[in-house]
């Protein structure tokens, strides 16, 4: 098998499938996470709900005493507004909530700091199309995805690897994971034919008794 037929070459095979692909974003710089996804087709940047929630606890501390019971529904609420695409409603209702408590300076750091948060990613906070679309809005899939394609093969005891092969085992239990192996098999039979006889002749044209 040539593992080259998916990592090099003119020839490259892609799966028959067009999807949009959702990029999960934590806490690396979305702006160099913009600037690979605008080389590549139809991805769409979603920032990691579970980071999201972390401004909104900081926030909820500012309006609640430690141990209050109530903080969690106060950010559950908020929760429910943002899975529902309301970003700019949500940083409304905390600006709101800090004047309405006269909170000033540090008392009120973990609300600015939620809402210059929520302002500046609102294009990447549209968990209602996310959802809509059946997109990951959390870490557990994609590090479930990590888990099963690498580190289960890559990992395994008195394992070597170079990066080639690595690269190239890593795509295979990709495309059989997506149920794409059939297809790509085909197709790379049909590279290997055309490597091996064609290929080794003017004009690709095999001579004929």
């Amino acid at each position: 098998m040539n593992p080259d037929h998916m990592t090099n070459g003119q020839t490259k095979w892609l799966p028959s499938t067009r999807s949009p692909v959702a990029g999960r974003v934590t806490t690396r710089p979305v702006d160099l996470i913009k600037t690979e996804a605008e080389q590549r087709a139809h991805i769409h940047i979603i920032v990691d709900l579970i980071h999201v929630l972390e401004y909104l606890w900081r926030a909820a501390w500012c309006l609640h005493d430690t141990g209050d019971a109530s903080a969690e529904a106060w950010v559950a609420r908020h929760a429910r507004t943002l899975l529902a695409g309301g970003v700019q409603q949500t940083a409304a209702a905390l600006k709101a909530a800090a004047r309405a408590a006269r909170l000033r300076g540090t008392k009120r750091k973990g609300i600015d700091d939620a809402v210059n948060y929520l302002t500046s990613k609102a294009e990447h906070l549209r968990y209602d199309t996310a959802l809509g679309r059946g997109w990951p809005i959390a870490t557990g899939i994609i590090e479930r995805a990590c888990r099963h394609l690498a580190k289960d093969r890559l990992d395994i005891t008195g394992a070597r690897w170079g990066l080639s092969g690595a690269e190239a085992v890593l795509k295979l239990r990709a495309v059989r994971a997506n149920g794409d192996f059939d297809t790509y098999w085909a197709w790379h039979e049909q590279q290997e034919f055309i490597r091996n006889h064609p290929a080794r002749y003017r004009d690709r044209l095999i001579p004929t008794a």
